[in-house]
This record gives structure tokens, C-alpha cells and sequence, in this order.
């Protein structure tokens, strides 16, 4: 390993305890492993990852989550992502892995979201934390229909951001400087 890359650790399932180098020079950088332990920790009691839940990554940067989620049972993964050297290097790491139910996209996260007509157990973001448009996308979300009935969106971001007052918010965790956002799809009624 050089002095110029920093290590991604796949913490459990399948994949538990494969190490990545990513680059020194990547603006993007994976979610702590103390911050994305303890969130899958919460994660596991929202939901049975083992029921193969579909899930979508946006602003995906190394891979981090995406690969924690292929690791712990998801059957499908949409990682989005619109670097092109992250993207390159999601690709790459997958492609070592031989896994097929993830589907990277180098995309603009707010144009994928107004063209998106799917739906998703579980949808995760973590955009840079200066993005002009972060308090924008719980919104963006929730408000388009993307979460199944009773999905979940957890949004990571900085402390200046606070998300309490939405009216489909669950929780907040913190964890060091990690901030994450919890939102529950609203329960669909037949009528």
C-alpha cells in the first residue's frame, strides 16, 4: 500500500474484510468505518438486508456504501456517480469482485433523481457537504415517489445541516463529524 492512498474496508457480509486502495488524489473519500458501522448497526433494525433490497446510491464517490450494501444481501445496487475517475474506479472494483447486481452510472445526481422512475427499498446520499443544493434532496426524494412503502433515505452531511423539521424525518445519528439524516417513506393508503 502507498503513502499516497487511503484504505476502504468492507466491514461485513459476503465480502467482509476485503480492502480497497483509493487514491490519494480522489476528492471523494469513503465514509469512516466507525460512521458506517454504526449506521448499518442502525440500518439493521429499519430493515432485513437478507430479503435482498433494492438500493440506490447517489453521489457514490468511492463505492463505499454501495459495496457494503452488495456485501450484506442486496440484489440490486444503482450506484450513481459523475466523476469520471470515482466512477472508473467503482467499475474497477466491482469488476474484481465479479459482482453483477450492481449497476454503476456516471450521472448528474439531480438529473438522474427528476428522470428516475423507479423505487427503492433503501436510498442513500452523500453529497459533498458544501453542495449548494443539499437541504434540497430529501425532498427531491421523497417527493418524486422513489422509496417503496416504508423505504428508507438516509441523507449523510455536516453539522451545519439539520433536518428535524421535515415531516417524513425519523432520526438523527452523529458520529465524529458524520451526520446522518433518517427519512421513512409515507404508508401508502388504498382508497
Amino acid at each position: 500500500m502507498s503513502s499516497e492512498s487511503i484504505v476502504m474496508r468492507i466491514i461485513t457480509g459476503k465480502y467482509k474484510g476485503r480492502h480497497f486502495e483509493v487514491p490519494h488524489k480522489f476528492k471523494a473519500r469513503p465514509t469512516t468505518d466507525f460512521a458506517k458501522e454504526n449506521l448499518f448497526n442502525v440500518l439493521n433494525g429499519y430493515m432485513d438486508f437478507s430479503e435482498a433490497p433494492a438500493a440506490l446510491d447517489l453521489f457514490a464517490g468511492t463505492g463505499s456504501i454501495t459495496l457494503e450494501l452488495l456485501s450484506r444481501g442486496c440484489g440490486k445496487v444503482i450506484a450513481v456517480e459523475r466523476d469520471p475517475m470515482h466512477f472508473g474506479f467503482i467499475t474497477q472494483t466491482l469488476e474484481k469482485l465479479g459482482e453483477t447486481h450492481c449497476f454503476p452510472l456516471r450521472a448528474d445526481v439531480f438529473r438522474y433523481l427528476s428522470n428516475c422512475h423507479e423505487q427503492f427499498d433503501f436510498i442513500f446520499a452523500d453529497p459533498p457537504y458544501a453542495l449548494p443544493r443539499l437541504e434540497e434532496l430529501p425532498d427531491l426524494v421523497l417527493q418524486r415517489g422513489l422509496l417503496k412503502p416504508q423505504g428508507l433515505f438516509v441523507l449523510e452531511h455536516g453539522k451545519t445541516n439539520g433536518f428535524s423539521q421535515h415531516p417524513q424525518f425519523i432520526e438523527h445519528r452523529a458520529y465524529g463529524s458524520v451526520n446522518f439524516s433518517f427519512f421513512k417513506a409515507r404508508e401508502t393508503t388504498n382508497g
